[in-house]
């Protein structure tokens, strides 16, 4: 099912990521995941594509098993670096014969030995591959990555927000945004993106924090991303992890129940492959199924 018809049937669609697991029992054990977290009716889940597309196969396989073995839509990350327009081509004949009709279009990170995207003949912003997908692949959903806190590389706000409105107006369906842990943030980025005449639907990205090295790597992972003092307090006095895990469970459920009562447009839950969590959040809120948000 095309995205932006599923955005539009829902009030507020709750969706999953994945990351492609190495090896097959890592595979099991995610679908078992998947399964536990079925009963919420997810609008569709993401599945995450490595550093320069070091998980390329490892994606797809993922992709097209989800596509093959359960009714859910499901949504593959296609980067620009470490890609030809080639390749980038290939790839989405392959979800299209697939019946894979979805794509999150990243700019992408560099893997860490080679720091710089070389690629002839290939997208140097999302933008570009945005406008390529949608004029050669139409029936593509398309979204793209926005960033409440602001992008550590792109500095000027200004600039940031223009740039999205590119990607846009390239032809992306929807923005889903990096995580967050105020919903301030998310509120002042959904309302320059409005100021700037961004007008699709934004999704809200959610990941509650686990333990004390979960944070730090948190940070890691989404490019510093701020932890507001009031939770950073609430950790630091949890006196184990299993302590820090009820305090992130319960700041990521006020975060969700209040982004719900504000009318965003979905929450993107990033899971680590991990379904309790999530089970415990949407539970704390009485949420039991996807179909509830009215």
């Amino acid at each position: 099912m095309h995205i932006a018809e599923i955005l539009k049937s829902k009030k507020t669609a709750l969706s999953f990521e994945f990351f492609p697991p190495k090896t097959t029992e890592g595979f099991n054990t995610l679908f078992t995941t998947i399964s536990e977290l079925s009963y919420l009716n997810p609008a569709y889940v993401s599945v995450t594509y490595g550093a320069g597309g070091s998980t390329r196969e490892k994606t797809h396989e993922l992709v097209t098993r989800i596509q093959r073995e359960t009714n859910i839509t499901v949504i593959s990350h296609l980067t620009c670096v470490g890609h030809s327009r080639e390749e980038i081509t290939g790839i989405l004949e392959n979800y299209h014969a697939e019946g894979i009709h979805n794509i999150l279009a990243l700019r992408g990170d560099a893997p860490k030995e080679n720091q710089e995207n070389n690629v002839l003949n290939g997208f140097e912003y999302a933008a570009d591959m945005v406008s390529f997908a949608r004029k050669q692949f139409p029936q593509m959903g398309i979204g793209v990555a926005g960033f409440p806190e602001g992008h550590p590389l792109t500095p000027n706000r200004f600039k940031e927000i223009e740039y999205l409105k590119a990607k846009v107006d390239a032809g992306a369906d929807y923005i889903c945004t990096q995580l967050f842990f105020d919903n301030r943030d998310f509120y002042d980025f959904r309302e320059r993106c409005e100021i700037a005449g961004i007008s699709v639907p934004i999704i809200a990205g959610i990941m509650p924090i686990t333990s004390v090295s979960n944070m730090k790597r948190i940070g890691e992972l989404s490019l510093g991303s701020r932890i507001p003092a009031k939770l950073l307090k609430s950790i630091y006095r949890a006196n184990s992890d299993e302590y820090v895990e009820k305090v992130g469970i319960h700041w990521a459920a006020e975060q969700v129940n209040d982004l719900i009562e504000n009318g965003v447009s979905g929450v993107h839950f990033y899971t680590l492959n991990r379904s309790r969590q999530i089970h415990e959040i949407c539970e704390s809120i009485g949420l039991t199924n996807s179909d509830q948000i009215r």
